[in-house]
Formats: structure tokens, sequence, C-alpha cells
């Protein structure tokens, strides 16, 4: 047993009664709202939201710890209809994660319901053996007559184990769903230390951070084709943290759009992701970040093994 293990085993063995830990894994369409609740579940920021489709573009596990469980959520990419090389990673990361997890969370939008990439989703996991639950997002925005009709049509093409209506913006439901979780996961010691919420590496998170700034600032101006990698990191004597990222886009009209006039955008970006960064590291931050153009990045494995993901051929 590794260190980590002990440790782990001896912060489970502190609790009553037997304890579960499982990995569960979320999976639905494109901006259902998985990332807003596997932060919601954790208690903490592990995983980047914007109003941009994909955002979410590898697995990125959130550990909680409710009652007696450890939960091992895994945010996989949005299911949708592949396009580009990207796309293909993205999508079989997804079904992967669905298919090494011990339950499976469908996550719909309740707006949306069943149209477009949610009817295909069903349609695939027909052929996943995990047990299945059913998790209606965004019930705020839906009547309960509409409510009930689509977690009917749902149950009537799978079968799920449960049916639970969660707002993952306001934490609505989301007790239920975690007192479920607890009690149906395996027996079993925990896989992490208690204090631990993520096993993203800290140079991967902060560059998901910035990436996050950047899609929240030029959502509708900068195309999909942009990728953040964290190259430098130096902790510095006075207690401090220097890092150094690249932005890399596409083409030169692109980087234009990333820097903005006499600089002001990608200031914009940095003080913004600096602020989180000082506040989750507990330490002050140098952020520098550069942007440079690599055309057809998307096609560079390397590029790939950077975001986590099988370079598909």
């Amino acid at each position: 047993m590794t260190q980590e293990e002990d440790i782990a085993a001896d912060a489970a063995a502190e609790t009553h009664g037997p304890t579960h830990s499982g990995f569960v894994a979320l999976i639905g369409p494109t901006n259902a709202g998985k990332s807003t609740l596997v932060n919601r579940l954790v208690g903490a920021k592990v995983s980047i939201v914007s109003h941009k489709v994909q955002t979410t573009r590898a697995i990125v596990r959130g550990i909680a710890i409710h009652d007696n469980a450890q939960i091992v959520f895994m945010d996989t990419p949005g299911i949708f209809k592949p396009r580009r090389r990207l796309d293909r990673a993205m999508v079989t990361s997804a079904w992967g994660g669905a298919k090494d997890a011990d339950l499976i969370m469908l996550l719909i939008d309740s707006e949306r319901g069943l149209r477009g990439d949610a009817e295909a989703i069903l349609e695939g996991l027909k052929e996943v053996q995990q047990p299945k639950i059913l998790v209606l997002n965004k019930i705020d925005r839906v009547n309960r007559e509409d409510l009930l009709a689509l977690a009917a049509a749902a149950n009537e093409k799978i079968v799920f184990e449960r049916t639970f209506m969660i707002s993952a913006e306001t934490g609505s439901g989301c007790d239920d769903v975690m007192d479920y979780l607890a009690t149906t996961l395996p027996e079993g010691p925990w896989y992490y230390p208690e204090d631990q919420i993520s096993d993203l590496p800290m140079r991967q998170l902060a560059a998901e951070i910035t990436r996050e700034k950047l899609f929240l600032r030029l959502h509708q101006e900068l195309p999909y084709s942009s990728h953040v990698e964290t190259e430098k990191w130096e902790e510095r004597k006075d207690g401090s943290v220097r890092i150094e990222q690249v932005i890399y886009v596409e083409r030169d009209s692109q980087k234009k759009i990333a820097l903005g006039k006499g600089g002001e955008t990608i200031k914009a970006i940095s003080t913004a992701s600096r602020k989180e960064l000082s506040e989750i590291l507990e330490q002050p931050v140098h952020l520098f970040l550069f942007v440079k153009v690599r055309e057809n990045w998307g096609d560079d494995p390397e590029r790939f093994r950077e975001m986590g993901l099988e370079f598909p051929k």
C-alpha cells in the first residue's frame, strides 16, 4: 500500500461504520451543467465553467466526502457529434470515463429536454452495463408537468435506478443526490486523502483557470481553436509563485483578438486569472501570459497529451 493509500485508509477508519467509495461519471450533452454540478457537489472549484460549448476537454476528477463515503466525480466532456480530431478525442474520452465508472449519472438540461445529442446519448447508454441514474438540471426554469413528462420519456428509453431533479446553480436537490450516492457506492476504503478535492496537477488547473477567463472574455469573438499551457512554475523565496503560460491560437487574426487593442484584453484575462489563482494557492501569484500562433495545433499529438487526451489516428 502506498503512503497516499495509507493516509486515505486512516482517514476513512476514523469514521463510524463501513466506508463506501467509488467513481461516478457525469455524462451528458454540451452545456448541460456538468462542471457546475461537479463544483457544487465537491464544494470547491475543480472544473472550469463558461457559456462556450465543449469547455471541458478531458476528464476532471472532483473528490467529495459525504457521510462515510468518498465519491469521485468524473466530469467528462460533453457528448456531441464530432467533426474534428479534437472533437473525436473528447467524445471518446467521455464514453471511456463512463465505462470505467462504478455508476453513471446522466445529466439533462430540462429546458432542452431530449432533443439533439441527448437522444443519441440515451441510445449509446444502452450498450453500457453500469447502473445509471438520471439527473434533470435547471428545474427552476421548467414547470413541474413538463419535468415529469421529460423524466417519463427518458425512463422509457433506459432503465435508470433513480431520477433526481436539481438545480446545480442553486444547489436545490443536490443533497438528495449525495445521500443516494453515499449509500449506493460499493463498500471499501477511500481512494484519496480526506482533504484532496481533485487529482488535477496544479500546473494543469492553472492553465484551465486561464482558459476559462479567456472563454468568458472572448466567447463570442474567439473561435474554439485556442488552448492554454503552463510552461513555467517557479516557487520564489518571498512565498510567491511565478507562472508563465502560453495561449495557443491558429491564426494571426486570433492572436490580435486575444491581445486586444494595446494589450487591453490579455491584461484583463491575466488579472482575472491571477486573482483566482492567488485565492486557490493562498499565496501571491505573478502571472505572465504569452500568445503564440501555432497553425493546426489541433493535429499536434503533443497538445493532446498536455490536455490529457489520447490522439486519435
